[in-house]
C-alpha cells in the first residue's frame, strides 16, 4: 500500500564541511517533488559509506593530504571550493546518503505511473543529467540530495526495480559499496586470477571479496588480525595483517590484480607484488592519498594503473541480476535510527564492524 505523502519530512542536513556538529536533524524539511523524468521514493533504509564522511569533512579537497580517519571531526585547512567528488563547491544544506532503498510513491512527467509501488534501489554514481559524456559523474548525496531522509527524488532511468527476499536494510548495503567494488573488478577485467584486496573488512572491500569469488578469483586480503577469521569466512584464501610487511608475506611478481582502497605508506609494495603486465585498480585512499611512485617499476614491469570512479550502466544492472539470482549475500552489520547518524558514523570510523552500517528513517504514518 502506497503511503500518503506528507508536506514535510525528517532529514539529516549537512550545513557545512566539518565535524559531527555540521549534521543537523531537521524534522520539518519540505518533501521534494519529482520533476520531469524523476520519481519520488519513500526511503526505508540508507547505508553509510566512506564517501558520506569524506564529503562532510571535505577530504576530497586537494588541500587535504591526511588519511580519512584524521579528519573525523573535520579538517582545519579544507578549501571549500574543491571539497566534493566533482571538484566543484558543495551546495548547502545538503541531504547526504549515497545509498537509497525504498518504494516509489509518486512520479513526475514522462514517467510510467505503473512504477508507483515498486521496491527500488538508486544507482549512487550516475551520469550527470546535463552531460552524458563518459567520466562526468553525478553522485547521490553530493551533487544532489540523497537518502538520509524519509523521501528522496531520483531520475527514473537511475532507479532500479528489485525483486528479492532481502530486507530493506540489507538492500541498502548494496548501491555505493557494491557498485564501487564491481566497477573496480569490471574496469580491471578480473577473472579467475590471483588478486590482492586492501581494506578488506570495510564495505567496499568485503563486497569486492564476494564479487571477485563470483568471478573465480583466488584472493589474498589485507585486514586487521582481529577480523581475519571473519574475512576468511567470506571466501578469502589468505589474510595478511594490515601492519605486516607485504613483501615478507607475498612474493614479488605473483599477483595479477591489486584492488586497492587504502593507498598510504605501503603503496609502493602493491606494485612490487604485481606480476609483469599486472593491473592495479583503485577507488579509495583511506590511509592517505599521497604516495611514492617509482616510475621505473611502472614502466619496466608494463603495469596498468586504473582509477575507477565513473561506472558504465552495465555495472549496476549486473549487481541487480546477481541479487535476484542469489549469487551474492548482504553483509549488514548493524542498523541505526536516522537520528543516531553521529553514533553510526563514529562506529564506522572506529572500524568496529565488517560490512555495512545502515540508517533507518522514521516510518511514514
Amino acid at each position: 500500500m502506497v503511503p500518503l505523502i506528507p508536506k514535510t519530512m525528517h532529514a539529516i542536513e549537512l550545513i557545512a564541511h566539518g565535524g559531527f556538529d555540521k549534521l543537523v536533524y531537521n524534522d520539518n524539511k519540505a518533501v521534494p517533488e519529482p520533476t520531469d523524468n524523476q520519481v519520488l521514493i519513500n526511503v526505508t533504509a540508507a547505508g553509510i559509506n566512506n564517501t558520506d564522511i569524506n564529503t562532510r569533512i571535505g577530504w576530497y579537497s586537494k588541500s587535504v593530504n591526511q588519511d580519512t580517519n584524521s579528519g573525523g571531526d573535520g579538517f582545519a585547512d579544507v578549501n571549500n571550493d574543491d571539497a566534493s567528488w566533482s571538484g566543484a563547491p558543495l551546495s548547502f544544506p545538503r541531504v547526504q546518503g549515497a545509498d537509497i532503498c525504498g518504494y516509489i510513491v509518486a512520479v513526475g512527467k514522462n514517467v510510467d505511473k505503473n512504477r508507483i509501488g515498486e521496491r527500488v534501489m538508486v544507482r549512487s554514481m550516475q551520469h550527470a543529467p546535463d552531460n552524458d559524456k563518459p567520466y562526468i559523474c553525478w553522485t547521490i548525496g553530493s551533487e544532489c540530495d540523497g537518502g538520509f531522509a524519509q523521501f528522496a527524488v531520483a531520475f527514473d532511468k537511475e532507479t532500479y526495480k528489485i525483486a528479492c527476499d532481502w530486507r530493506d536494510e540489507e538492500l541498502a548495503t548494496i548501491p555505493c559499496a557494491y557498485s564501487t567494488a564491481e566497477n573496480m573488478l569490471h574496469r580491471a577485467n578480473v577473472k579467475n586470477e590471483r588478486i590482492f584486496i586492501t581494506g578488506a573488512s570495510g564495505g567496499v572491500g568485503s563486497a569486492a571479496i564476494q564479487l571477485a569469488k563470483r568471478r573465480g578469483a583466488t584472493i589474498i586480503a589485507q585486514a586487521s588480525k582481529t577480523k581475519a577469521q571473519q574475512i576468511k569466512a567470506l571466501g578469502v584464501d589468505m589474510v595478511i595483517d594490515r601492519h605486516d610487511d607485504i613483501l615478507e608475506m607475498i612474493d614479488r611478481d605473483s599477483i595479477d590484480v591489486v584492488v586497492d582502497l587504502v593507498a598510504g605508506q605501503q603503496w609502493g609494495s602493491y606494485l612490487e607484488i604485481l606480476r609483469r603486465g599486472g593491473r592495479y585498480v583503485t577507488a579509495g585512499a583511506i590511509a592517505g592519498p599521497i604516495v611514492d611512485l617509482d616510475v621505473r617499476t611502472l614502466y619496466l614491469k608494463d603495469l596498468t594503473l586504473i582509477g575507477a570512479t565513473y561506472q558504465e550502466d552495465v555495472v549496476f544492472a549486473n549487481l541487480v541480476s546477481y541479487i535476484e539470482k542469489g549469487e551474492i549475500k548482504p553483509l549488514l552489520s548493524k542498523a541505526y535510527p536516522l537520528q543516531d547518524i553521529v553514533t553510526a558514523q563514529q562506529d564506522f570510523l572506529d572500524k568496529k564492524y565488517i560490512g555495512k552500517l545502515v540508517l533507518i528513517p522514521p516510518a511514514i504514518a
